[in-house]
């Protein structure tokens, strides 16, 4: 497990960074890693999500913070979210002093910080202070300049075409 601790990003406004990441999560799980799967602003027990159930079955540790988005749902309270998403990354590290993951996803944090809910600077400090041989995978459009400065990957998703376009909803196993 040499090399391992470098920082990724999936960022853009394509399809495919959640993906990605599950992606690499199940390769990890497959080569006996110890994964952790965190997402933000999703609501698996309305949307399904059948990523989180696979990545569970494979043996990885997934969690849920900040469940939907107020963009997304109207009935969800801004300030809440920006409670929870902080409170979120507190119990994340409470975790890690306990816990040891060689890769940790933080799945649409990239979305708490471009809409405010999660300061820059408490993301920042998180990814500097990060076990040193632990993978860190974090996705969502719209990555800061600061924040892709400490990544060693940067993968940015662009939309040329997409079904949406035309009026086809989401669909189950593909887009969620």
């Amino acid at each position: 497990m040499k090399n391992l601790g470098l920082i990724h990003i999936y960022t853009g406004d394509g399809k495919g960074k959640t993906t990605s990441a599950v992606g690499l999560a199940a390769r990890a799980l497959g080569s006996g890693f110890k994964v952790c799967y965190c997402s933000f602003h999703k609501r698996p027990e309305k949307y399904g999500y059948a990523e989180m159930e696979s990545l569970k079955k494979l043996g990885a540790t997934v969690l849920n913070f900040a469940k939907g988005h107020p963009h997304l749902d109207k009935s969800i309270d801004e300030d809440q979210i920006k409670n929870e998403v902080p409170e979120a990354i507190q119990t994340i590290r409470e975790i890690l002093t306990t816990e040891h993951y060689d890769l940790l996803i933080l799945d649409e944090i990239l979305i708490s910080v471009r809409d405010q809910y999660l300061d820059e600077s408490i993301l920042l400090d998180f990814i500097k202070s990060k076990p040193a041989n632990m993978e860190l995978v974090m996705t969502g459009r719209a990555a800061t300049d600061n924040v892709m400065e400490l990544a060693d990957y940067v993968t940015f998703c662009k939309k040329l075409k997409h079904p949406y376009d035309r009026k086809i909803r989401s669909r189950k196993g593909i887009e969620y």
